[in-house]
């Protein structure tokens, strides 16, 4: 049987250190730090919780955060721009690699499908007219499986 891309990438304590790694610089971006300044502590945890579960793992941040409905308002009048969503990506990425997560380009191509989507999302409701937020459940990313487009 196939690993889940999740348990492909390492589990949960690799998600906590693609985070960790990532808000490390994001902290000393200077495009990105006023985007996050004022950051709950616990931020990381939560990216990495949310991203675990897209990814496969356990529903933990539906349980303890919320869900879709909960990561959409967190982006709610930010305004985030192109210039931002890019050096996200590009910085995610990069932490990828120094994190050490798989460089297969199967796994690479289902991250970065979902990071650029994820980050597409994060305009749409940060922007000044955003789609409706449900109680739609996380989107899941696997091998050969991304959720449909309802927008």
């Amino acid at each position: 049987m196939t690993k889940s891309v999740y348990e492909w990438a390492g589990g949960a304590a690799a998600f906590r250190r693609l985070t960790t790694v990532f808000y490390g610089h994001v902290a000393e971006d200077p495009l990105l730090a006023p985007v996050f300044a004022g950051m709950d502590a616990d931020h990381a945890e939560h990216v990495a919780t949310w991203l675990a579960e897209v990814f496969g793992g356990p529903a933990e941040y539906t349980a303890r955060h919320g869900g879709h409905a909960h990561m959409a308002t967190k982006h709610l009048g930010r305004h985030i721009t192109e210039e931002q969503r890019r050096r996200w990506v590009n910085l995610l990425t990069d932490a990828a690699d120094e994190a050490g997560l798989p460089t297969d380009p199967e796994f690479r191509a289902v991250f970065a499908y979902y990071i650029e989507w994820g980050t597409r999302m994060a305009i749409l409701y940060s922007g000044d007219n955003p789609p409706p937020i449900t109680a739609a459940p996380v989107p899941t990313w696997g091998w050969n499986q991304t959720p449909p487009w309802e927008g």
